[in-house]
């Protein structure tokens, strides 16, 4: 039980503190900054269409901070979309860092596409797996159950750390390959900030992963597994 209880720590941990940090690291520099002219909006649309993407479109959303590929949209959450501060264009940067890498046809980028739809659809198998596990236990009083639970958790698993090692490079290339020398040139930003873009640009990288931290410890099915 005492191991139980600290892989379970552990679990939580990996899944909490990453989390923790990245919103310290986003609420610290989220204060309105009346010498900042735009929002995060306003940045994300002079700085696409300085790019010459004028046909990716800026939205809100609910949903957290992201580049849609598929609807050519960078979207953002409404504290960024309409707010003053550094968190906004900085955020507002890194999204239009992956736009940039569409844009690119970036090979790292378009890797990670065809390994999350690959994901998402083993998802499904995965989920399928594991809640048909009770039924067959109850048809065939046997096993086989808890053979297709662990099956569905390992293959769902597998695929979602494939998914964090090509996502790392694709988010720092965003963060600092892509948004940082935007911020630099485009002088969006005062030189003094320039020291907390780049720890709020790092914070941005970690946020997928630490959601998939998150997705894979919350798996239907991990529960059992635990026993």
């Amino acid at each position: 039980m005492i191991a139980i209880a600290i892989i379970l720590l552990i679990g939580v941990g990996l899944v909490a503190l990453p989390q923790i940090w990245i919103s310290h690291v986003m609420d610290r520099y989220a204060a309105e900054r009346p010498d900042l002219n735009e929002t995060g909006a306003e940045f994300a649309r002079h700085a696409l269409d300085a790019l010459k993407l004028n046909h990716v479109k800026v939205e809100v959303t609910e949903q957290g901070n992201h580049y849609d590929p598929v609807a050519k949209a960078v979207r953002l959450e409404p504290r960024f979309m309409h707010g003053h501060s550094l968190s906004a264009v900085v955020i507002a940067a890194h999204e239009i860092g992956h736009a940039m890498q569409d844009e690119m046809a970036l090979p790292i980028y378009k890797r990670r596409q065809l390994i999350a739809k690959q994901a998402h659809a083993a998802n499904m198998v995965g989920q399928a797996f594991i809640w048909s596990a009770p039924l067959l236990v109850i048809i065939g009083k046997s096993g086989a159950a808890l053979i297709f639970n662990l099956v569905g958790f390992i293959g769902m698993t597998l695929l979602s750390f494939a998914l964090q090692v090509v996502t790392l490079p694709v988010e720092f290339d965003a963060s600092f390959k892509r948004a940082l020398p935007l911020l630099e040139r485009g002088r969006f930003i005062h030189s003094h900030d320039m020291k907390p873009a780049r720890l709020l640009l790092r914070a941005a990288a970690f946020t997928y992963v630490a959601g998939l931290l998150r997705t894979i410890l919350s798996i239907p099915g991990f529960g059992p597994l635990r026993r």
